[in-house]
């Protein structure tokens, strides 16, 4: 049986990887990923809008992996929209792209579970076997902040590389052109960095449960029996 010390930092290792499993599959569903202002260039060139009457012609977008909103502004007052990246969109971007920000961040799903057992199982017991100790529980864990790492930088890079923002805000506009004039990462990538910035400290958890602290050892007194203490 594991000591009470490393019992409790494998159980908080433990919950630390639930946690992040949760906070991935939060992320993943919220659409909430990215935030930001559009113009609506056609619109502001058609009237010669100057910079006071920009403001008629800013809208706002948001977005996750799999769908989000806008507003369009045209000059006409607001137009609220809703829109799907699957199985129409996601045809006009960079499509490998966005299909492998979701594989990374589902693999770090499995592996976040995976980490989880691992943690609980060197929380209960010593295993045998070294892949099942304190090594393999690093190695789940290192492999699903990794994937959740690969995730959001693949996303960072589909944002300003591949200028998805523009790409979504452009999506069956066949009239109206927008550009993008503000963006902004907004709760749900930062739900990510949280998840990775969680299994880091995992390792570190897991790094202290190894350390072989001195155990402190307290004198015994000698008794010396005489004769007369066996006599009474």
């Amino acid at each position: 049986m594991p000591g009470c010390f490393k019992k409790t930092l494998f159980a908080l290792a433990s919950l630390i990887s639930f946690v992040s499993f949760i906070l991935i599959v939060v992320a993943m569903g919220i659409p909430k990923w990215m935030t930001g202002k559009i113009l609506c260039k056609t619109g502001a060139d058609l009237v010669n809008a100057t910079d006071p009457e920009l403001v008629k012609f800013i809208g706002e977008i948001y977005y996750g992996l799999f769908r989000g909103g806008k507003i369009r502004q045209c000059g006409l007052g607001g137009r609220r929209s809703k829109f799907t990246i699957f199985p129409h969109m996601v045809k006009k971007l960079n499509t490998g792209l966005h299909v492998m920000i979701i594989m990374f961040l589902c693999v770090a799903i499995l592996f976040s579970l995976v980490s989880f057992g691992f943690c609980i199982l060197n929380a209960i017991k010593v295993p045998y076997r070294a892949i099942n100790g304190p090594a393999g529980a690093c190695l789940w864990n290192f492999l699903a902040g990794g994937f959740v790492v690969l995730g959001a930088t693949s996303f960072m890079a589909a944002v300003k590389l591949h200028h998805l923002t523009e790409r979504i805000a452009n999506f069956r506009e066949n009239v109206f052109q927008f550009v993008i004039l503000e963006e902004r990462f907004e709760d749900c990538f930062w739900i990510c960095v949280a998840s990775a910035t969680a299994h880091a400290v995992n390792l570190l958890l897991i790094a202290i449960s190894g350390i072989h602290f001195p155990k402190i050892k307290t004198k015994t007194e000698e008794v010396n029996v005489t004769a007369e203490d066996i006599m009474y």
